[in-house]
């Protein structure tokens, strides 16, 4: 029977006809209802204490906002309920006094800003261990006790986000769903090497709005990360206002839809809490898909009128609804909080004090629970390498940390370059990364859905893409999703394995693309900063860089993406001249440890001929120079000629100027080239070899230069203009340095006190213009 669909009468029967052609079987991950649930009580959990516990918790954190009048009550406190379940529950594997060992689960706050929160609960757990006599070193450990949380956000104390060198923190965090796509990094990196461990993830419910956890939990469903577990706040709130303003559709659906398992429990039932965590780190749903157990909650609970509001995001009670709500809380102790303004380290101690020695040996037993869960390290070893040993073609793969590879002192063959050949240096890089995914078990390769445009596909096909039938695989197909790739692939290098293995990745797309990576490799490096231990090294693969994709138009050209990477502390751009150049300045950067942008090209160019009379009779140097950041390829022939010296960065260009040589010496010009591939290794190159430096590039040439790029300006400025700009990090050498401003981050603080840090005050500035030559 056939159906004119657009006249109302047959489609209505249509309708009646087929009402199967009007359902759709909606396929997601299990789904399990504990909320409001008759549930059994667990042995070793004693509701009645864990209460106690979480009311101390919440007065702890009302009265660290309280003292810097500035953070975050509403999740912190909405958190807490989630927090004791899943560190005191039975379900996670940690350690508070040796906090980063490295068989322990991961945890990550996604929801950054809670440090109320979590600050709160290690000092109620490390003045418990304290009052228990156990003795530890604090500075070592990053402990926080009860006299840390008077400093909260203040200059030299606590931080106003997760920090990674915190116990319970394994990422710095801050930006909202960046957290979650580098704790799904961490569970990749996990999982894929065999080490057993989980990653757990504090979330908040508006963070489901940022498009960067839409493309994570893809990957991370189709993967199989069944070792990673979020414990997702579903208070509705996020900063403006209720959060179904923004996500009007049911909620759990963008959880249910993607694939994820999800538990749903009262946030504020510590028994369900810690059901939901049991439920889920013994994989009861035994699909291979990870799991989000959303808590219902309300936001600022307990914290008088913006209780179950927005407001209490950000904002702090006026102090005498503060000392009602802190009485409120603590009607039922023995001592209230004196109140007084301006002294809330006596506020804290008086709630520490309501931590009795049953609540403090209840707190320890449970501590004691969870480190007997982490597993011993030579027996976690045996199993990765057992679960690793199956490669393609039969060989075994090398436990070794990429920084720990030298270069050879001979080259293996397929990484030379025959001189005057066209090799672009995407291929060269290609070739790089396929020989080092052999030469290390802890090395990821990935790229935006262009693995093989950008060259990274022979690195990833080396032991395959990882996915459900391939669970330990080294590629990673991040699919068109650029933000969270530059968040995920350098998160997943924040970390060290058992053996104190580093995990190192390769993350590539266009350049003119990399500017949507920005701000998860900002969060990358700033972490490298915070927490130097568990430095990451990581290279971003800007392939196609400059115009030469041409036929693609400006939205592809890759022509002033590098700005951003270059104001970067912690980060560098490097941009090979030729194939050979790209594998020199590869091995010096894992040499270095810190991580790259580097700059490959999408079409052939020439390989440099180098060595004696490679250029106008002139001596070319070796390849390797490319790690000075610069290089004198042609000298003045000091013909009494007006001489010009021109810095020059990227082969076209360079192989442009060469052609005219003759042309310009015809016009009486004595032309000096200097090759640039890094205006940034170049200033460092400079403090440690002034004398080579200025060989290469004087105040002279400096006189008489000309920059010679084909993409931003800019990039040749701080090489030319190195009279005025220093290198990142460290002020120049000779008093050279010129211009003020800011080189690295700084700590939280008030204005005042962050403008003391960046060395900004009046009198800094002063001192600093009177130093000026």
């Amino acid at each position: 029977m056939s159906y004119n669909l657009l006249d109302k009468a047959d489609f209505e029967k249509f309708k009646k006809n087929n009402p199967s052609n009007f359902q759709y079987d909606f396929e997601g991950g299990s789904y399990l209802k504990l909320q409001d649930l008759e549930l059994n009580g667990l042995s070793g959990i004693d509701e009645e204490k864990l209460n106690k516990i979480a009311t101390l918790m919440r007065e702890l954190i009302f009265a660290t906002v309280e003292g810097s009048r500035s953070g975050h009550p509403g999740g912190s406190s909405a958190k807490v309920e989630q927090f004791l379940a899943m560190t005191l529950g039975g379900a996670m594997a940690f350690d508070l006094l040796d906090p980063k060992n490295n068989c322990r689960d991961r945890v990550v706050w996604s929801a950054g800003h809670c440090t109320p929160g979590l600050y709160s609960g290690l000092a109620l757990f490390y003045e418990s261990l304290q009052k228990k006599g156990i003795k530890f070193d604090v500075k070592k450990l990053h402990a926080i006790l009860g006299k840390d949380l008077s400093k909260f956000r203040k200059g030299g104390g606590l931080p106003g986000h997760a920090e990674s060198y915190t116990p319970l923190s394994d990422i710095s965090t801050g930006p909202s769903g960046h957290g979650f796509s580098a704790a799904g990094g961490l569970a990749i990196t996990h999982k894929s090497s065999g080490t057993g461990s989980k990653v757990w993830v504090f979330m908040g419910d508006a963070e489901s709005e940022e498009g960067m956890t839409y493309e994570a939990r893809n990957i991370l469903h189709t993967v199989g990360a069944d070792n990673m577990i979020v414990s997702l706040d579903y208070n509705h709130f996020g900063i403006d206002g209720d959060i179904d303003e923004v996500l009007s559709n049911k909620y759990i659906n963008n959880w249910l839809g993607l694939g994820w398992n999800v538990i749903e429990i009262n946030g504020h039932n510590i028994l369900e809490c810690v059901y939901a965590y049991r439920l889920t780190s013994e994989k009861v749903f035994a699909n291979g898909n990870p799991t989000v157990v959303i808590a219902h909650t309300w936001k600022g609970k307990s914290y008088g009128s913006l209780e179950n509001s927005n407001k209490s995001h950000g904002s702090q009670v006026k102090h005498d609804e503060y000392i009602e709500i802190e009485n409120k809380l603590n009607a039922n102790n023995k001592v209230s909080i004196p109140g007084k303004e301006g002294d809330i380290l006596s506020d804290i101690e008086s709630i520490l004090s309501n931590l009795d020695n049953s609540l403090a040996t209840y707190i320890v037993g449970r501590l004691k629970v969870a480190s007997k869960k982490i597993p011993n390290e030579q027996k976690v070893l045996v199993q990765m390498k057992k679960t690793l040993k199956f490669v393609k073609g039969g060989s075994t793969r090398k436990f070794k940390s990429v920084t720990e590879i030298e270069r050879p002192s001979k080259l293996p063959a397929e990484l030379v370059f025959v001189p005057e050949q066209k090799v672009a240096t995407r291929k060269s890089s290609q070739v790089f990364f396929e020989w080092l995914m052999k030469e290390s078990a802890f090395f990821w390769a990935g790229a935006g859905d262009l693995s093989e445009s950008v060259k990274t596909d022979k690195a990833e096909n080396v032991y395959g893409v990882i996915n459900r039938k391939n669970p330990y695989g080294r590629g990673i197909r991040y699919g068109i999703a650029e933000q969270n790739m530059g968040m995920m692939g350098a998160g997943m290098t924040l970390d060290r394995l058992p053996g104190n293995f580093a995990p190192v990745s390769v993350i590539g797309t266009y350049a003119a693309f990399t500017s949507m990576m920005c701000n998860g490799i900002r969060v990358a490096v700033i972490n490298n900063h915070l927490y130097p231990e568990h430095k990451g090294f990581f290279i971003v693969l800007a392939s196609h860089d400059g115009p030469e994709v041409g036929e693609d138009g400006p939205t592809h050209q890759g022509l002033y993406w590098m700005s951003m990477y270059s104001a970067y502390p912690g980060i560098k751009v490097y941009k090979p001249t030729d194939a050979n150049e790209t594998i020199e300045m590869l091995f010096y950067a894992m040499k270095i440890g810190e991580p790259i942008i580097l700059s490959v090209s999408r079409p052939d160019v020439l390989v440099l001929k180098r060595g004696k009379n490679a250029c106008c009779g002139q001596f070319v140097p070796q390849a390797k120079e490319a790690v000075q950041g610069a290089y004198i390829f042609k000298d003045y022939k000091n013909n009494g000629n007006n001489k010009m010296c021109v810095a020059v960065s990227g082969a076209i260009v360079l192989n442009n100027l060469l052609q005219i040589l003759p042309d310009l010496e015809k016009e009486k010009i004595d032309i000096k080239v200097v090759v640039v591939t890094s205006p940034e290794l170049f200033a460092e190159f400079k403090k440690k070899n002034k004398k080579k430096a200025d060989s290469i590039f004087s105040k002279e040439d400096r006189k008489v230069g000309v920059t010679l790029h084909a993409g931003w300006k800019g990039f040749l400025r701080d090489f030319v203009d190195n009279d005025f700009y220093s290198a990142k990090g460290g002020s120049a050498s000779g008093g050279e340095e010129r211009s003020i401003g800011l080189e690295t981050y700084l700590a939280s603080g008030s204005v005042d006190e962050v403008y003391e840090m960046a060395k900004l005050t009046s009198l800094d500035i002063k001192k600093k213009i009177l130093e000026i030559k």
